[in-house]
């Protein structure tokens, strides 16, 4: 079969790693790919969002299945176009993508079907989200309503910081015309993980679960951003929780989509508070997250291929999906500057005498390469990944692996893996 995947991150050079291992997979393309993908596929100069330019190539190369990376191209409806021109397509289709393309829609998505999550109000008027933040006062979370690359939520420790994240977000429009509205919503406290479920509409199967670390800094200090690290399986999530969210979370959402006609298949991801009431929704992805892709997919046995080809074809019952044992650990090397402006076109070295040390694999994806020589392109730059018996050893072998890479401006975080390793020690 001939494979389509869209995007250029470190999640997509983790699905591509994991559909070449299909005996299924007789080409792969990567539009546009990075600087680490052009081994196992072939890099195609087409941005993610440019719908028109991926469906004319997509028809021309007679592609099987097209998988779908960002979100982006998702909430404009990559997967209604597709569908349209008979081309299969890993991924929802507009209208269910909106589940992350408006945190509006999806809070109110929440309220409706039922799901336990923070309260919430709505604001189109920056004056009027600031006489709220003063009634109500901090903490409190302030949400950009549209897509902003992992970095519109925003937790003010201080009037002051709520009121500059108001006005940057609503006045200043450092998001667009994402933040033409802003959700400010309770503060919940606990010990945040993802869980991410395929389905195809009737049939839930969740993968591992994992932990994403947002802030910068370590024990969770600096600004958010997109993801710098993920664990997997995350030991705060037991075999008992997880049934209750599949029944609570993703059970209502799903099948409430269906009953209103929009059904949706692919991957849905929760971003949950586990709270002392029990787990509570922060947020929903309508795709692979990322970093937590790059710390789950190494632990899948099963074909990859099989389980997205069932969940566009509504066969999901069909599959058994089948999961290492042995944690993984993800950490991120991001550029100097992250997750503000940041450097670029620095050399990367090390890359090759860190991939060949046993059970690590270095997913790129701010990376391009020039002239044989690879070098940093975006803010996360590298997903050093490893796994092992236990988290203590994955972890240990992660930052070894990342001893070896150097590039100029080069920061990570030193205790990815950290909260894991205290819950089973």
């Amino acid at each position: 079969m001939k494979i389509l995947v869209i995007g250029s991150g470190g999640r997509e050079h983790a699905i591509v790693w994991k559909l070449a291992q299909s005996k299924k997979a007789e080409k792969i393309f990567c539009a546009p790919g990075n600087g680490g993908i052009k081994d196992i596929a072939e890099p195609v100069d087409i941005r993610p969002d440019d719908i028109a330019g991926l469906l004319c190539f997509a028809k021309k190369n007679k592609i099987d299945l097209t998988v779908v990376g960002p979100e982006t191209p998702l909430v404009k409806g990559i997967v209604d176009v597709f569908d349209e021109n008979a081309l299969k397509t890993f991924g929802p289709f507009k209208n269910a993508a909106m589940l992350e393309g408006s945190k509006v829609f999806s809070k109110n998505a929440m309220k409706r079907f039922g799901l336990a999550t923070a309260d919430f109000k709505v604001f189109g008027e920056a004056a009027e989200a600031k006489k709220y933040l003063k009634k109500i006062g901090v903490p409190i979370v302030i949400k950009a309503d549209g897509l902003a690359s992992g970095k519109g939520v925003i937790i003010p420790k201080t009037i002051a910081e709520g009121e500059k994240a108001i006005d940057d977000i609503m006045t200043k429009k450092i998001f667009g015309d994402s933040g033409n509205r802003v959700i400010l919503e309770d503060c919940l406290e606990g010990e945040e993980a993802s869980i991410l479920v395929f389905t195809d509409g009737k049939t839930i199967v969740p993968l591992e679960s994992s932990q994403d670390h947002k802030r910068i800094f370590d024990d969770d200090l600096g600004p958010n951003t997109g993801g710098m690290g993920a664990y997997s399986p995350a030991p705060v999530v037991t075999k008992v929780m997880l049934d209750e969210i599949i029944k609570n979370v993703f059970r209502p959402v799903i099948d409430g989509l269906g009953s209103e006609g929009n059904v949706y298949k692919g991957i849905l991801y929760a971003g949950l508070m586990i709270t002392k009431a029990g787990p509570m929704v922060l947020e929903f992805n309508v795709r692979f997250g990322d970093p937590e892709t790059q710390a789950v997919l190494p632990r899948l046995k099963s074909d990859l291929m099989d389980i997205m080809l069932a969940c566009v074809d509504g066969t999901l019952n069909e599959i058994n999906v089948e999961w290492d044992d042995s944690p993984c650990i993800s950490v991120v090397c991001a550029s100097k500057g992250y997750p503000g402006e940041y450097e670029k076109s620095k050399q990367i070295f090390g890359l090759e005498e860190a991939g060949k040390m046993k059970d690590v694999i270095v997913f790129h994806a701010g990376t391009k390469n020039e002239n044989g020589k690879i070098l940093t392109s975006g803010g996360r730059v590298l997903g050093v990944t490893a796994f092992d018996d236990d988290i203590k050893s994955a972890q240990a072998k992660a930052y070894d692996a990342i001893d070896c890479i150097k590039f100029e401006g080069m920061q990570y975080r030193k205790d990815i893996g950290s909260r894991a390793i205290n819950r089973t020690t």
